[in-house]
């Protein structure tokens, strides 16, 4: 079996074409039309939940925050409307590790689901510690200090630094980072990057802490110490 997918959506004929499809690409797949569903189908643990934002009752936004105190390792795909930029910023902000835009085709859905599964697996074999100026990286405990201080991370923020850190003082493209991240190894119109460097720079420069996450302007970003 590929993998557990639990899918998220109010679309009764939504769930069943996910339910199909997903089945047919040999996923275990568990279709719910409400968040409070949803919660309580974490009992099986899925890998990965594909959760529409426009849920009845608990938002999917809430429903990805919940998700996420439950299983910081699960994988989170929100589905969104096409033109509503917020509603990815505050899906990703939410916890989420990538969206698609409705409508969608099956297949880039299913390679996405792919990608969050290889990234995972890859995760879990990391067994290192790197460090960076003030920044250091326990990829076995998935642990992030900078000057000896803790810093929270999200799994896909975790992930995101961790490929940087592993390329340090190398300038990764955005699409590069796509690829080794996410996982894409085909064109994608996102700027799902951006949005996550963000965040990370946002926990690491706390306090006026020197920055370690450059940009290289028309290229992308690079891990490095200026200190």
């Amino acid at each position: 079996m590929a993998g557990r997918i639990l899918v998220v959506d109010d679309e009764a004929a939504m769930g069943a074409l996910l339910v199909r499809g997903l089945t047919g690409e040999g996923y275990e797949v568990t279709a719910v039309g409400d968040g409070l569903a949803a919660l309580e189908a974490m009992r099986a643990v899925p890998d990965i939940a594909v959760v529409d934002v426009g849920l009845p009752g608990m938002s999917g936004f809430e429903l990805c925050r919940r998700m996420r105190e439950l299983d910081a390792g699960i994988g989170i795909l929100l589905l969104t409307a096409r033109d509503a930029v917020d509603d990815r910023v505050r899906g990703l902000d939410a916890g989420a590790d990538d969206y698609l835009t409705k409508p969608f085709d099956l297949g880039e859905l299913v390679a996405r689901l792919h990608a969050l599964l290889r990234r995972s697996s890859h995760s879990d074999q990391q067994s290192d510690t790197m460090t960076v100026g003030p920044l250091t990286i326990d990829t076995a405990r998935r642990l992030v200090f900078v000057d000896g201080e803790r810093v929270e991370l999200t799994k896909r923020e975790f992930d995101l630094l961790t490929v940087l850190a592993e390329n340090a003082g190398v300038v990764l493209s955005r699409q590069r980072l796509l690829e080794l991240v996410w996982g894409y190894d085909f064109d994608v119109d996102t700027n799902v990057a951006d949005v996550f460097i963000s965040y990370l720079r946002r926990k690491l420069e706390r306090d006026g802490l020197p920055r370690v996450i450059h940009t290289v302007r028309g290229i992308g970003y690079v891990l490095r110490d200026e200190t």
